[in-house]
């Protein structure tokens, strides 16, 4: 059993915070984003970007680390979307990204609360080609995060990664740093321009919230594809990808990898029916 002064040395330690980037705007984003069972805020993150604030109950009340919860998020949001998913996550001891786009397996890095660095350096490669960034000059920087520097710890080593990221487009709203809190983070979202992501109990609401997106010509930005030659093979693949995912969830008790699962058969359902009801020549 615990003993006081563990309780109050963890209480002391950091608390674990999160970011999800999307490249795509706000409107495009929210019909999935409260597919994914949790209560968040959404703000413009940029021309082309969109900022997820999660509250961090899956963490902060749960045993699933961060990270873990994070790049199911970012796997649910990116299947079948024409966008890719940035997660930034930290905690004490930790803190990286992972990019998820597509079916493809997600990419990312990871360095030590001092800043050592802990990944693959192939791993910067494929996210700069993943992200279109400048195969010379971005690399460069980003290489220059896989390589010791005493003076650097982990908040910082993000700072860098974001500081390339804006040449991608990116442009944080103020006050969301890397390294805060879930309600620091919150509470500075909230003093922009954001729509709060919240989930009413069942999942008959948030699918008609995806056929309304259908329904009012937002189709594109969210299944770019569907009533398309290649509609059906693609609404099937991420039904087959949806159930093991979903049955590996359940089976690690990861509500994160269960609501990608969630996420990866509500949306390849709504494509099948889409396709059906609106067959193209």
């Amino acid at each position: 059993m615990p003993t006081e002064e563990s309780r109050v040395a963890r209480q002391a330690r950091p608390a674990p915070g999160a970011l999800l980037l999307c490249r795509a705007q706000p409107e495009s984003v929210a019909p999935a984003a409260q597919l994914l069972r949790e209560h968040m805020l959404l703000a413009s993150a940029g021309g082309e970007w969109s900022v997820l604030v999660p509250e961090g109950r899956p963490w902060l009340e749960g045993a699933e680390p961060v990270d873990r919860v994070l790049t199911g998020w970012a796997t649910a949001l990116a299947v079948g979307a024409p966008w890719p998913v940035l997660a930034l996550w930290w905690d004490a001891d930790r803190a990286g990204y992972a990019l998820a786009s597509g079916f493809r397996r997600p990419v990312g890095y990871v360095w030590l609360a001092n800043g050592t660095p802990v990944g693959e350096d192939e791993a910067m490669h494929t996210f700069a080609g993943r992200l279109g960034l400048d195969p010379v000059l971005d690399v460069q920087l980003l290489d220059e995060l896989t390589e010791p520097d005493p003076a650097a710890d982990a908040r910082a080593r993000m700072r860098g990664l974001l500081a390339v990221l804006t040449r991608a487009g990116v442009a944080l709203p103020a006050g969301l740093a890397p390294g805060d809190s879930a309600d620091r983070l919150h509470e500075a979202a909230r003093d922009h321009p954001h729509v709060r992501i919240e989930w009413s109990g069942g999942w008959r609401n948030a699918f008609r919230a995806e056929l309304d997106a259908v329904e009012s010509s937002r189709l594109g930005p969210l299944l770019p594809w569907a009533g398309g030659p290649q509609s059906h093979r693609l609404a099937l693949a991420q039904v087959a990808a949806g159930l093991p995912v979903t049955a590996w969830g359940l089976r690690r008790r990861s509500a994160a990898w269960i609501a990608a699962g969630a996420v990866l058969l509500a949306q390849g359902v709504l494509a099948l029916a889409y396709a059906l009801a609106h067959p193209r020549d």
